[in-house]
């Protein structure tokens, strides 16, 4: 059991993360793009961001594919392998995410199979991208009904994080990326989660927000890349919250009745916290309109929890918050959850 704040307060952010408003009409400062690149999209991106990217390149192809869950497959992933080999890709070529995490796991992971590795760049479009999927190097598809159980650790070379992309979300889809840097916040930044708790209008206070969540993220995937401990804490929330979204997908045959991945998050965190921690998380959810009632039984969701990465046996690993900015992992039954 571990109980400890491992957060890093001089909140540094390694060079290849570039965070900067405009940064995305700068791409051809920061990345080499004098080579192939594919630049992986899908269709719920404005086609403005990816065509900005492919319009800078020597030698630019663009895929674009199906937006959503659904999309995170053997099939697409085998259509973006298919794209690189048509092109006459080779090892010194590129590939290019401009999008959220779905898009993000998928051309990273194309990048990491082709060739057994290309370089890989993530522009990520997406609150919950921007401060959390994007630098974390993990990429996966879903696979048997389970959530990012088939993939690999593949780092980007580097990451552009451009504010200015989040005007066209809406708020449902800012307030969900905005759920995981409140899980950041409760386990690890009791500054941040006081800041994110008082802040009045969400948009002119982004780019600290981000900045700080990048730089948790960063100082822990720095100290466990592949998540042999430490890292296991970004998964707060998760153990139920993914448990949730598949269910959710798997039993709602409307998309919009479908949860998002970071309202799945924000009912996850809930049942991980002591009463007082909980009460403040359940404050700061419902101030970003970010759902607090878990609308499955635990009898629904056992199943998937089974199938949990995190899972060992019977018994899986779990964050718990018992401190606002700090944490404890503990090792329980599924019939305990």
């Amino acid at each position: 059991m571990i109980s400890q704040n491992y957060y890093n307060m001089s909140k540094q952010i390694a060079e290849n993360i570039i965070l900067r408003r405009g940064a995305l009409s700068h791409v051809a400062e920061y990345l080499n793009l004098n080579r192939k690149v594919l630049v992986v999209t899908d269709d719920g991106v404005p086609s403005a961001y990816s065509d900005v990217v492919l319009s800078t390149c020597k030698n630019g192809y663009k895929f674009v594919f199906e937006h959503g869950e659904e999309s995170k497959s053997f099939d697409t992933l085998k259509l973006i392998l298919q794209a690189m080999i048509d092109h006459g890709f080779t090892r010194t070529d590129a590939v290019v995410a401009v999008g959220g995490g779905v898009t993000g796991d998928m051309a990273g992971f194309a990048a990491s199979c082709y060739m057994r590795g290309v370089d890989f760049y993530n522009i990520p479009t997406t609150l919950l991208a921007q401060v959390d999927s994007s630098i974390g190097g993990k990429t996966a598809i879903n696979f048997g009904g389970v959530k990012n159980n088939i993939g690999a650790f593949y780092m980007p070379k580097k990451v552009i994080i451009d504010p200015e992309t989040l005007r066209t979300l809406t708020p449902r889809l800012l307030h969900e990326g905005l759920a995981e840097s409140i899980k950041m916040a409760a386990t690890s930044d009791a500054e941040l989660f006081s800041y994110i708790e008082s802040v009045g209008t969400l948009d002119e206070k982004l780019d600290r927000i981000i900045a700080d969540s990048l730089a948790i993220k960063y100082a822990v995937v720095k100290a466990d890349p592949k998540e042999g401990g430490l890292r296991k804490v970004l998964n707060f929330g998760h153990t139920i919250g993914h448990a949730i979204e598949a269910a959710s997908h798997a039993l709602e045959s409307d998309p919009e009745k479908q949860l998002y991945h970071g309202e799945c998050v924000a009912i996850g965190m809930l049942s991980m916290a002591s009463p007082k921690a909980a009460a403040r998380i359940k404050a700061v959810l419902e101030k970003y309109d970010l759902p607090t009632v878990n609308p499955y039984s635990m009898e629904t969701l056992k199943p998937y929890i089974k199938l949990d990465k995190k899972a060992s046996g019977n018994k899986i690993t779990t964050v718990y918050v018992n401190e606002i900015g700090n944490f404890e992992f503990k090792e329980l039954k599924v019939t305990e959850l």
